[in-house]
């Protein structure tokens, strides 16, 4: 290597390490606890409470819950996915279930919540923490649909590339809870629900499907995104489908305490820290994930080329959620697959990071949360052996990045905000 080759590449490491940082900041910027204690500390609670948390970062926001309120909560649930729960939490059951395809341990730990919620009066209150994951773990069947049949459901709109929107509205009419039937269920015990949204624009009655807030989606819309996405339904399921949801409920009072806003706002703060002039593209970002991954590349030698939008040092950064449109077999999440089709549009180009990351900790089935990727990946990538737009036609990331060293892992983070994406010009 010459010594203009390694001076090269001791920058691209001083801008991953840069990347690195501001995903940390990230992190913890959107940990629960610190918005939920907040809140609380400004409320008085009722003598009874009976705390329901679900989503990936319920154990958290309930624990947060019991430092503010402590005795006041006398009995609840908490339902997280695998490996999410850290410890036995006073008065409540801790239950861990699938994601993000629901299971026999999702619909127990919800018979228990709705056992519980069912015995409350009119001076009772549910405390009800939500967070994004919700929809798959939080889940009563209506007659006559089995859990078979609502898995079959999910994997379907999971693979059809349809946007959460989508994917929720059918949900919540699959469902004894979703849509807020939850909330009129639990009538006319009181809800105070505090919601940490991964849904693009907080929408209530998306995040988690919405239990405890009014449907906003008609029966007609619903069987609209079906025929659209030729998901292939029973007759009980199709029928489910013409049903109609609640759309006014009168004992709740809603609250979001946390979103992608809070991400990108620390990115941006973070990234001036660290020298870089930050600019918030967007945090609606919501496009096949291979798409935003080329898009923002493209910015990239914007920048080298003739310093637009921001000239170098400068960090672009985004927040969202992506698609993916699988047509492979292959294994990944929409980070990945987002930092794969960077690699391959930045190949060659130098000094020059970008870092797309679920602030969950998790993207798609995999142990990864998303991707860090340079002008190098593509070449680490064929040097071992993997050509890396076969492995994108193949919706293959997770093998590929792997290879390269480009995995970005932090293991489950409590947090669930949406995406963070990253792009780092020196």
């Amino acid at each position: 290597m010459d010594q203009g080759s390694a001076s090269s590449a001791a920058l691209t490491q001083s801008v991953r390490s840069d990347a690195h940082f501001i995903i940390d900041r990230i992190i913890k910027a959107v940990l629960p606890e610190p918005a939920v204690r907040a809140f609380l500390r400004r409320r008085t609670p009722p003598p009874r409470v009976t705390l329901i948390a679900i989503g990936k970062a319920a154990w958290r926001m309930a624990s947060a819950a019991v430092m503010e309120w402590g005795d006041a909560i006398t009995q609840g649930v908490v339902i997280t996915k695998y490996h999410h729960a850290l410890g036995e939490l006073p008065n409540l059951e801790i239950y861990e279930a699938g994601h993000p395809l629901l299971d026999a341990n999702g619909l127990h730990a919800t018979q228990r919540a709705l056992a519980m919620v069912d015995e409350l009066g009119a001076d009772d209150m549910v405390l009800f923490l939500v967070s994004g994951g919700g929809s798959a773990l939080f889940e009563a069947l209506p007659e006559g649909v089995t859990l078979d049949d609502l898995q079959a459901v999910n994997q379907q709109l999971l693979r059809s590339g349809a946007d959460i929107v989508v994917i929720n509205t059918i949900r919540k009419r699959l469902s004894l809870v979703k849509g807020g039937r939850f909330a009129q269920r639990a009538a006319p015990a009181r809800i105070l629900a505090l919601v940490i949204s991964d849904v693009l624009g907080d929408r209530l009655d998306t995040i988690a499907s919405g239990p405890a807030y009014p449907d906003a989606m008609r029966a007609e819309t619903a069987l609209e995104f079906a025929r659209r996405y030729s998901l292939r339904l029973s007759p009980t399921l199709w029928r489910l489908l013409e049903e109609e949801t609640p759309k006014t409920l009168h004992n709740v009072e809603t609250h979001v305490i946390g979103s992608v806003h809070t991400a990108v706002d620390a990115a941006a703060q973070a990234a001036q820290e660290r020298g870089y002039t930050p600019l918030i593209l967007t945090t609606l970002l919501n496009c096949e994930a291979r798409e935003a991954g080329r898009f923002l590349a493209s910015i990239a030698r914007t920048v080298r080329s003739v310093g637009q939008p921001l000239p170098a040092p400068c960090a672009i950064l985004c927040g969202g959620e992506t698609v993916v449109t699988v047509t492979g077999g292959g294994k990944g999440g929409r980070n990945q697959e987002l930092a794969l089709a960077a690699a391959i549009e930045l190949a060659g180009v130098a000094d020059v990071v970008l870092a797309s990351v679920g602030t969950d900790g998790t993207d798609g089935p995999t142990d990864a949360a998303g991707g860090i990727v340079d002008g190098d990946t593509t070449a680490r990538m064929a040097a071992q052996g993997i050509d890396a737009q076969a492995a994108l036609a193949q919706n293959d990331a997770y093998p590929a990045l792997a290879a390269s060293g480009d995995l970005l892992i932090t293991g489950p983070t409590g947090a669930n905000v949406n995406d963070a994406t990253l792009l780092l010009v020196r």
